[in-house]
C-alpha cells in the first residue's frame, strides 16, 4: 500500500472521534477509492477504539442529500424527501456536527438550540428519542442527556436544545438561538407564526442557521422558504434509502401509490402545487386514477408533433386513449392509457414511436396535427408503415379552447388515468383560461386533447355510431 495511504489510515486511526467535518469527508473519500481487499487491510489496521469509532462518522455513511450543501453559504437547509429517505437521520447528524467539538467536553459551533415539530410528542418522540433521533445518533461518550421536566436535551460540553411545538407559536417569543431543526413543517397548522417566531428567536452567534426536514406539500410557508436566496435544499426519493427498509414495504407503497400525486409527495419526494384558474387540478386527476382498464371498443394514438427538430426542439407529444362505449355518448368512459412522448427527438424518431404504439396497443387510429408539418407528417408515417390508419387534423381554435371541452369530460368523470402521468399531468395542471403557464409548450396535453376529442367529441374516420351527437 502506498506511503500516503499508510499515513492517512495512522491518521484515522490515532485519532478517533476528533475528526474535523474536512477530515471526515477526506476519510469518506479515501475509503470509497480503495478496493475490497484494501478496504479490509485498513479496518484490521484500526485501533479498537477506532474501529469502535467508525460508525459514528456519518460523513462516511451519508448520502448526498443527506450532506449539507457546499455550493453557498446558506441560512436554510432545506431536506426534502420521501417517506423514510432518511430526512431525520440528517437533520440529527447535522446538529450533531454543530454541537459537538473536538473531545466530548470540548464547545462545538452552537450552544442553544430550537427544535420545532408539530406537537411536543412529536418533537421527543422522533426528534430526541427516534431510531433516528440525536441521542441513537451520538456517541455515548457525548450523548446528550434527556431532561423530561424542563422538555430540553444537555450535552456534556453544556450545550442545550429545547424542544417546541408549532401547535404554539408564542412559545418561541422569548428564547433565543443560535441554531434550529424544523421537523415536517409542511404540515404544521400554524406554520407561518411558527416559522415567523422561530427567525426572530434565531439571533445568537456569528451565523444562526436552520436545518428543515419534511416530506413536501403544497404549502406557502414551505414554497416561501425555497424561494429565498439563504435557502439551499436537496432532495430524495424513499429509495433512496431502500437498503434500510423492508422489500415488502417499497413494493406494496409503490404497487399502491406509485405514480399518483400521493405517491409523488410521499415517496418521491416532489413539491406539487396546483395553479390558480387551471383547467386541472392534481387532487381532480387523483380521483379518476384507475389500476386496470377494462376492454376497449376504439383506441386511438394522438401525436403534437414539435415544429422543428433536434436537440432544441420541443417535447413531441404521443398519447393512447381508449373508450368504452356502453350505452348513450354521455355514459361512454374514456381511458389514457400511456404517454409515450419523445423529448429532442427527430422527425423519424418520433413518427417511429407513434406507429410502434399504434401496433403496440391495437389501435383503431392515428391522429397527428398537422398544422406545422402539413402533408410531411403523413408522409413520415407512411414511410414507416403505409398501412396505419391515419387522420391528419388541423387547429382552428386556440390550445385553451380546444382544451377547455375535454376538461369538462374530466369534470363529469368521463375519463380516467390508468397509472401515473407525472409529465403530462404536470402539463394539464399548468393550462388555464388565461393560457398556458409552465416553460415551453404544452405539447402532451395537446397530443392528449387530439386523443379524447377524437374518441369522446368528434369520432371521426371510418367510424361511425348511431349514438354519436354533439356534446
Amino acid at each position: 500500500m502506498e506511503k500516503a495511504q499508510e499515513t492517512s489510515f495512522r491518521q484515522i486511526q490515532e485519532t478517533p472521534l476528533t475528526l474535523t467535518q474536512h477530515e471526515q469527508r477526506s476519510a469518506a473519500d479515501l475509503l470509497s477509492s480503495l478496493n475490497r481487499d484494501e478496504v479490509a487491510e485498513f479496518l484490521d489496521s484500526l485501533s479498537h477504539n477506532a474501529l469502535l469509532s467508525l460508525p459514528w462518522l456519518f460523513e462516511h455513511w451519508a448520502h448526498a442529500h443527506q450532506r449539507p450543501p457546499q455550493d453557498k453559504d446558506w441560512k436554510t437547509w432545506v431536506i426534502l424527501g420521501g417517506r423514510g429517505a432518511g430526512k431525520t437521520r440528517a437533520g440529527a447528524e447535522w446538529l450533531r456536527g454543530q454541537v459537538e467539538g473536538a473531545k466530548p467536553e470540548d464547545h462545538g459551533a452552537v450552544r442553544r438550540i430550537a427544535l420545532v415539530a408539530e406537537t411536543l410528542d412529536q418533537a421527543r418522540d422522533v426528534m430526541v428519542f427516534g431510531d433516528s433521533g440525536i441521542i441513537e445518533c451520538s456517541p455515548p461518550d457525548r450523548r446528550p442527556e434527556w431532561q423530561a421536566s424542563k422538555r430540553q436535551l444537555v450535552w456534556p460540553n453544556g450545550a442545550v436544545a429545547q424542544i417546541f411545538s408549532a401547535s404554539n407559536p408564542e412559545s418561541l417569543r422569548g428564547p433565543q438561538f443560535d441554531c434550529a431543526w424544523a421537523d415536517e413543517l409542511a404540515k404544521w397548522k400554524k406554520g407561518q407564526a411558527t416559522w415567523d417566531m422561530l427567525q426572530f428567536a434565531l439571533r445568537l452567534g456569528d451565523n444562526p442557521r436552520q436545518v428543515v426536514t419534511t416530506t413536501p406539500r403544497d404549502n406557502k410557508v414551505l414554497r416561501d422558504i425555497l424561494q429565498q436566496e439563504s435557502t439551499s435544499f436537496t432532495t430524495a426519493p424513499t429509495t433512496a434509502n431502500s437498503a434500510y427498509l423492508a422489500d415488502s414495504f417499497l413494493g406494496h407503497v409503490q404497487g399502491r401509490y406509485g405514480g399518483s400525486r400521493l405517491g409523488r409527495q410521499e415517496l418521491d419526494g416532489e413539491l406539487l402545487s396546483d395553479t390558480e384558474g387551471a383547467l386541472w387540478t392534481r387532487g381532480a386527476i387523483d380521483a379518476l386514477r384507475v389500476a386496470h382498464t377494462p376492454d376497449m371498443d376504439r383506441i386511438v394514438v394522438a401525436v403534437d408533433p414539435p415544429v422543428t427538430g433536434g436537440a432544441a426542439s420541443d417535447d413531441c407529444g404521443i398519447i393512447v386513449a381508449g373508450v368504452v362505449m356502453q350505452g348513450p355518448p354521455q355514459d361512454w368512459r374514456a381511458y389514457v392509457i400511456e404517454d409515450a412522448s419523445v423529448s429532442a427527438a427527430s422527425p423519424t424518431v418520433w413518427a417511429e414511436r407513434a406507429v410502434n404504439m399504434f401496433h403496440k396497443h391495437g389501435a383503431d387510429r392515428l391522429v397527428a396535427e398537422v398544422n406545422q408539418g402539413g402533408d410531411l407528417v403523413e408522409t413520415l408515417v407512411r414511410q414507416i408503415d403505409p398501412l396505419v390508419s391515419y387522420t391528419g387534423v388541423r387547429a382552428t381554435r386556440g390550445k385553451v379552447a380546444r382544451a377547455e371541452p375535454v376538461a369538462a369530460l374530466y369534470e363529469q368523470s368521463r375519463v380516467m388515468h390508468a397509472g401515473g402521468f407525472g409529465d403530462l399531468e404536470d402539463q394539464m395542471c399548468q393550462v388555464t383560461r388565461a393560457g398556458y403557464v409552465g416553460s415551453g409548450s404544452p405539447d402532451r396535453v395537446d397530443a392528449l386533447v387530439w386523443a379524447l376529442t377524437d374518441l369522446m367529441i368528434t369520432p371521426s374516420g371510418n367510424f361511425r355510431s348511431p349514438h354519436i351527437r354533439s356534446l
